[in-house]
Protein backbone atom coordinates (compact mmCIF):
# COMPACT_ATOMS: atom_id res chain seq x y z
CA UNK A 1 0.00 0.00 0.00
CA UNK A 2 1.07 3.76 -1.10
CA UNK A 3 1.65 6.43 1.46
CA UNK A 4 -1.06 8.35 -0.13
CA UNK A 5 -3.37 5.51 0.09
CA UNK A 6 -2.68 4.69 3.79
CA UNK A 7 -3.14 8.07 4.49
CA UNK A 8 -6.61 8.26 1.98
CA UNK A 9 -8.08 5.24 3.98
CA UNK A 10 -6.80 7.35 7.88
CA UNK A 11 -8.77 10.39 6.46
CA UNK A 12 -12.12 8.42 5.27
CA UNK A 13 -12.28 6.86 8.49
CA UNK A 14 -12.09 10.19 10.43
CA UNK A 15 -15.30 11.38 9.02
CA UNK A 16 -17.71 11.82 11.96
CA UNK A 17 -21.10 10.66 11.14
CA UNK A 18 -23.48 13.76 10.07
CA UNK A 19 -20.74 14.75 8.28
CA UNK A 20 -19.29 14.57 4.46
CA UNK A 21 -15.88 15.35 2.45
CA UNK A 22 -15.20 15.42 -1.22
CA UNK A 23 -13.02 13.57 -3.07
CA UNK A 24 -10.96 16.18 -3.29
CA UNK A 25 -10.48 17.73 -0.06
CA UNK A 26 -9.11 14.04 1.00
CA UNK A 27 -7.35 13.90 -1.92
CA UNK A 28 -5.57 17.19 -0.43
CA UNK A 29 -5.37 16.63 3.18
CA UNK A 30 -3.59 13.39 1.81
CA UNK A 31 -0.95 15.60 -0.02
CA UNK A 32 -1.89 15.04 -3.32
CA UNK A 33 -4.30 18.13 -4.08
CA UNK A 34 -5.13 17.15 -7.69
CA UNK A 35 -5.88 13.24 -6.59
CA UNK A 36 -9.29 13.19 -6.50
CA UNK A 37 -9.76 10.51 -9.37
CA UNK A 38 -7.27 8.12 -7.15
CA UNK A 39 -9.77 8.82 -4.04
CA UNK A 40 -12.01 7.73 -6.15
CA UNK A 41 -10.73 4.25 -6.72
CA UNK A 42 -9.36 3.86 -3.26
CA UNK A 43 -12.72 4.17 -2.28
CA UNK A 44 -14.03 1.78 -4.84
CA UNK A 45 -11.48 -0.69 -4.31
CA UNK A 46 -10.92 -0.86 -0.39
CA UNK A 47 -13.97 0.33 0.90
CA UNK A 48 -15.15 -3.09 2.15
CA UNK A 49 -11.80 -4.52 3.03
CA UNK A 50 -11.20 -1.41 5.58
CA UNK A 51 -14.83 -1.02 6.59
CA UNK A 52 -14.83 2.52 5.22
CA UNK A 53 -17.76 4.77 5.72
CA UNK A 54 -17.46 5.35 1.70
CA UNK A 55 -21.38 7.29 1.99
CA UNK A 56 -19.70 9.63 3.82
CA UNK A 57 -17.92 11.15 0.62
CA UNK A 58 -19.27 13.42 -2.24
CA UNK A 59 -18.06 15.67 -4.77
CA UNK A 60 -17.24 19.07 -4.54
CA UNK A 61 -20.66 20.40 -5.02
CA UNK A 62 -22.28 18.34 -2.39
CA UNK A 63 -23.45 16.02 -4.93
CA UNK A 64 -23.15 12.29 -4.89
CA UNK A 65 -21.61 11.21 -7.42
CA UNK A 66 -22.58 7.38 -7.90
CA UNK A 67 -24.20 6.77 -11.09
CA UNK A 68 -26.84 4.27 -10.62
CA UNK A 69 -29.84 5.01 -8.83
CA UNK A 70 -29.62 2.68 -6.32
CA UNK A 71 -26.26 3.23 -5.45
CA UNK A 72 -27.10 7.26 -5.63
CA UNK A 73 -30.63 6.22 -3.02
CA UNK A 74 -28.38 4.13 -0.78
CA UNK A 75 -25.83 6.47 0.35
CA UNK A 76 -28.13 9.34 0.41
CA UNK A 77 -30.18 7.41 3.04
CA UNK A 78 -27.66 6.46 4.43
CA UNK A 79 -26.11 10.06 4.92
CA UNK A 80 -29.69 11.29 5.97
CA UNK A 81 -30.33 8.60 8.56
CA UNK A 82 -26.89 10.18 10.13
CA UNK A 83 -28.77 13.86 10.35
CA UNK A 84 -27.51 15.21 7.00
CA UNK A 85 -29.44 17.38 5.60
CA UNK A 86 -29.75 17.87 1.64
CA UNK A 87 -30.66 21.13 0.12
CA UNK A 88 -33.52 21.98 -2.44
CA UNK A 89 -31.10 21.00 -5.22
CA UNK A 90 -30.11 17.49 -3.80
CA UNK A 91 -27.00 18.53 -2.71
CA UNK A 92 -25.36 17.86 0.72
CA UNK A 93 -25.54 21.25 3.03
CA UNK A 94 -22.15 21.96 2.93
CA UNK A 95 -22.38 24.68 5.31
CA UNK A 96 -23.71 22.50 8.31
CA UNK A 97 -22.18 19.12 7.33
CA UNK A 98 -19.00 19.49 5.63
CA UNK A 99 -15.89 17.96 7.87
CA UNK A 100 -12.71 19.77 8.12
CA UNK A 101 -9.38 18.00 9.13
Amino acid sequence: MTPFTAKVINIIKQIPEGYVMSYGQIAKAAGSPRGARQVVRILHSMSQKHRLPWHRVVNIKGEIAIKDDEGQYTQRVLLEEEGVTFTNKGCVDLQSHRFDI
